[in-house]
C-alpha cells in the first residue's frame, strides 16, 4: 500500500509543456527524417525553420523534465519567430506572395514544394501547424502556471 502523501504529483500544466515538447520533437525528427532519409534538401525557408524548431526540442525537452516554467518563456520567442516564417512560406508556396518577393536563389526552390504528406498537405503548412500548435500550448501552459 502506497502513502498518497510521498507520492509526487506533476505540477499544474505540465502536460500543456509536455504536449509542446512532444510537438516540437516529432517536427524536428520528421524534418531529420526528410533531408537525412530522404534525401530532399531544404530550401532556404525551410533552414530558416529548422533553425526555429530544433532548439525548441531541446529546450522543451529539459524545461518539462526539469518542471522548470522558464524554458516556456524561452521557447516562446521561437515558436513565434518559426510560425512567422512558417506562415510566408506557405503564402508562398500557395501563391499569395507575388514572385519578386521569392528569398531563394540557389538551391531548391522555396515556391514549388514536391513532396506533400498525409494526402496533398505540403510541408510548409505541417510547419505552420506545428509551430501554432506549439505556441499555443505553451501560452496556455505559461497562463497556467503564472505566479
Amino acid at each position: 500500500m502506497t502513502d498518497r502523501s510521498t507520492q509526487r504529483n506533476p505540477p499544474s500544466g505540465w502536460s500543456w509543456l509536455m504536449a509542446a515538447w512532444g510537438m516540437a520533437l516529432l517536427a524536428t525528427l520528421g524534418a531529420l527524417f526528410i533531408g537525412e532519409v530522404m534525401g530532399m534538401t531544404p530550401c532556404l525557408l525551410c533552414w530558416y525553420q529548422r533553425i526555429f524548431m530544433f532548439p525548441l526540442a531541446f529546450i522543451l525537452g529539459m524545461a518539462a523534465f526539469a518542471e522548470d516554467r522558464r524554458g516556456a518563456v524561452y521557447a516562446l520567442p521561437l515558436a513565434l519567430g518559426g510560425a512567422a516564417v512558417a506562415g510566408y512560406h506557405t503564402a508562398l508556396v500557395a501563391g499569395w506572395v507575388p514572385q519578386w518577393w521569392v528569398p531563394c536563389g540557389s538551391g531548391p526552390s522555396c515556391s514549388e514544394q514536391s513532396l506533400e504528406i498525409l494526402g496533398g498537405v505540403e510541408i510548409p503548412w505541417l510547419s505552420l501547424a506545428a509551430f501554432s500548435a506549439i505556441a499555443f500550448l505553451l501560452l496556455v501552459y505559461l497562463r497556467k502556471t503564472r505566479s
